[in-house]
This record gives C-alpha cells, structure tokens and sequence, in this order.
C-alpha cells in the first residue's frame, strides 16, 4: 500500500518552506476527472449555493518539546506530525535535518462547513486535534474564534461552534448510501490556504478501507483535493454534502487521482452525538472476529469466503448472553449484510445502544438467528 496521508498537516511557523516541501507524507493533489459531465450552465450556479457555508480553518498549538535524546539521535518527538504515518506505513521522513527546527508554535490549515445556521461547523478531528485556539474564516471575509463541542478520533469527525450575531449559511447533510460509483461530485475547500477553491470529478469507488481503523467506510473519488482540504464537504449536484474529504494516497507526493471522503451517513450520526453530548455512543457486541478464509468457505459449501468468523466471546457480553460461540460464522446484523468481516465493526457501531438486533450465523454450516441485545461500546472494549 501507498502511503496515505491526512489532508491537513501541521506546521512549524518557522519552517514554513520545510513542511510545505513533506509533500511526500501530506496529501496532494488528486488529478480532476477528464470524464466529469459540465451540467448545463456550468457548475456556477452550483457555487454560489453552497460555497459561502465553507469555511477556512487555523489552529494554533503550543511549543512541542524534544528530548535531548531525540536531539542527539536526530529523531522528532513521537507525536510530531507525520511521525505517526512514517511508523504506520513505512516510509521515511524525506529531510533528516528536520531535528534542527527551532522551537515554535505549530500551526495549520484545514476546511469545515457551517451545518447550523446558529454556527455549528463540521471539520476533520485531526485539523483541530490539540488545538489550543481555533480561529474561523467564512468566504465574506469575517471571522470568529471557534470551540470545539465535541471530537470523535475513531472516525475522525469533530465539531466547532463559532457566535454570530446573524444566521450564517449553511449547508445540508445528503445520502452518502444513494450515490453510485460514477455519479458526479463536487469539492470546495481551502488547497495550500487558497480559500474557497473548487475542484470537480466522480465518485470513484465506494467502501473502501484503507486500514485507518475499525470504521473505515470511506468514498473514493479524483475530485482534486490537497493540503488544507481536510475536513472540507464534498457535494453532490443538487448541493447536498454527501462526505467529508480527509485523506489521500499518493505514492511520492505527486497527483495520483485517489482521494477517499468520510460518508456523510456515518458523518450525520457523529455530528448529532457530539452536537448534543459531547461523546459517541456506539453499539458493542462483545466478539472477537476474523477472516472467512477460501478453506473455511469451501469446507462449509460457500461458492465464495463470506461474513465475519467468531474468534471468541467475550464473557459476560451480548454476544455471550445471545447464545454466539466460538466458530460462528455471522452474515448479517441488524439487516446488514456482512461481506466481510470489516462489515460488522461497522454495523455494530452504528447501531443505538440498548437496541436489539437479529443476527444470522452459520453455525457448521446450518443457518441460525440470534437476538442480541446490543451492549454500549466503552474505550477499552472491541468492537
């Protein structure tokens, strides 16, 4: 796998030059769609709807230390910025001199869009992760200083409030789950701190998991997108956000056409639960699951490896209390089919806590039913 990079890094102030030239672990731009379908009129009309809910995001940190060993050994501080991508996927940071950096204040860029009139602003979590002061710009040209209600890092979902004295514009949330690969999207956002830039092209490819976590769902499109993209809406043609942009893969920090969005069905959700408490309440199983293997789908008479295989059960758990044993082979939950076994994080989270759900095993091969009632996920719990 290519390396793949958050769409809004931060940067020491003092180094301006330095962290602009890491394009390598920073998202760049994805090349336009040749094929995307100029809708009568151009997308003019378009614009002007939706951009002034777009908004320009700064977020100012404060002096991060390095050891003195991480001086001498010429490294950076573990949560330094891109340290975390260079550990994950495998690659170098491109300027080993970066050590020499003087100490400062980090800064950075990231897009939102205003989804309240009374100034409830949706963004990524990693543009405002650690901020210690948010600042707002809308396309008119004010500004306000932001706080941040709520953060959701699983998902990398976060969301600020600025006061206005007058409504603001706004955008509205569409159905990420009715767009098909080829529809045509559109995305708006603030490239390299170039304000209210727009960019257009096609959803590429649907679900997709890029290894970034346990939810990963993400859509994949070429509407180009770069640094200080991050947390910026991506429209469908009637104007309705259908996912948020976050991350690319680009193999040497040149354009690849390969942008992924965070659906805005899974968005909606986190929003009205940091909106109103501040926290994510997901749904939890209490399973531990693994891949349907060729072998294992033969073995049982699958034409093809599908759903997610019971590993374990957690004691004590709805799983547990349900009757699921080791071996289970689950197909759906809650009447979501599960392809794969990254399908059912996915569904468990996103069912309410305290509900109850169907769920179809193959049990050696013979088809069963469980009804579950769904646990409440806490941080230290799996999925």
């Amino acid at each position: 796998m290519q390396p793949i990079s958050k769409t809004s890094p931060r940067r020491r102030a003092t180094a301006l030059a330095l962290a602009a030239a890491m394009a390598s672990s920073t998202a760049l731009a994805l090349a336009p769609s040749a094929g995307f379908a100029e809708p009568p009129g151009g997308y003019a009309d378009l614009v002007q709807k939706v951009a002034p809910a777009v908004v320009y995001i700064e977020v100012t940190e404060g002096p991060k230390q390095t050891s003195q060993q991480d001086q001498q050994q010429g490294q950076v501080p573990p949560d330094f910025p891109f340290q975390q991508f260079s550990q994950r996927f495998g690659f170098p940071f491109p300027f080993p001199d970066m050590r020499q950096m003087p100490q400062g204040q980090m800064h950075g860029v990231g897009s939102g869009f205003i989804v309240d009139p009374s100034g409830i602003i949706v963004t990524n979590n990693h543009v405002v992760d650690h901020a210690n002061s948010v600042k707002v710009k809308l396309s008119d040209g004010r500004e306000f200083t932001a706080k941040v209600l709520g953060t959701d890092p699983a998902t990398d979902v976060a969301v600020i409030k600025v006061k206005s004295d007058k409504p603001l514009p706004y955008v509205q949330f569409g159905s990420s789950a009715k767009m098909r690969v080829g529809d045509d999207v559109m995305a708006v956002g603030n490239p390299f701190g170039l304000g209210g830039t727009v960019t257009t092209g096609i959803i590429s490819a649907k679900a997709r998991d890029i290894g970034n976590g346990n939810y990963d769902n993400f859509l994949q499109t070429d509407a180009a997108i770069n640094k200080g993209n991050s947390g910026g809406p991506l429209f469908n043609d009637n104007g309705k956000v259908i996912g948020m942009n976050t991350a690319i893969i680009s193999p040497s920090g040149g354009s690849v056409g390969i942008g992924f969005a965070v659906p805005s069905d899974l968005v909606h959700k986190i929003v009205n639960d940091l909106e109103h408490g501040g926290k994510v309440q997901r749904g939890w199983l209490g399973v531990q699951i693994q891949t349907v293997t060729p072998d294992v789908a033969a073995a049982l008479g699958l034409d093809k490896p599908h759903g997610a295989m019971v590993a374990a059960v957690s004691p004590d758990s709805p799983a547990s209390k349900a009757g699921l044993h080791r071996g289970d082979i689950i197909t759906s939950f809650n009447g979501t089919d599960i392809k794969t076994m990254h399908d059912l994080p996915r569904a468990v989270a996103m069912t309410a806590p305290n509900s109850d759900a169907k769920v179809d095993v193959l049990r050696a091969g013979k088809p069963m039913t469980f009804d579950v009632s769904v646990g409440t996920l806490k941080a230290d719990k799996k999925a």
